[in-house]
């Protein structure tokens, strides 16, 4: 099980940013995954989570309205796109799935003037 994780960087409040993660080694198409993110101290935090099929999707209350999660069963992928990014926004972004229990790297966004 893998998960890669990019689209990170730096940002100005307001801004925008699209993660992506590329998941292998296990059914994808059939998996609920999620978006967690992570700042120092701090305990992960479940960002965003959708169904195989993306019918049944949860959002974080800071982030609702603001990010949205969305997948590629095609490519083994899913995506979170984030808009009006906040300073607070700011942490390592992660992908999971919720029947493994393996971790990516990790993806850093910094949201700063």
């Amino acid at each position: 099980v893998q998960f890669v994780e990019s689209g990170g960087g730096l940002v100005q409040p307001g801004g925008s940013l699209r993660l992506s993660c590329a998941a292998s080694g296990f059914t994808f198409s059939s998996s609920t995954m999620s978006w967690y993110r992570q700042t120092p101290g701090k305990e992960r935090e479940l960002v965003a989570r959708m169904n195989s099929v993306g019918t049944n999707l949860y959002y974080a209350n800071s982030v609702e309205g603001r990010f949205t999660i969305s997948r590629d069963n095609a490519k083994n992928t899913v995506y979170l796109q984030m808009n009006s990014l906040k300073p607070e926004d700011t942490a390592v972004y992660y992908c999971k799935a919720l029947s493994k229990s393996e971790w990516g790297q990790g993806t850093q966004v910094t949201v700063s003037s």
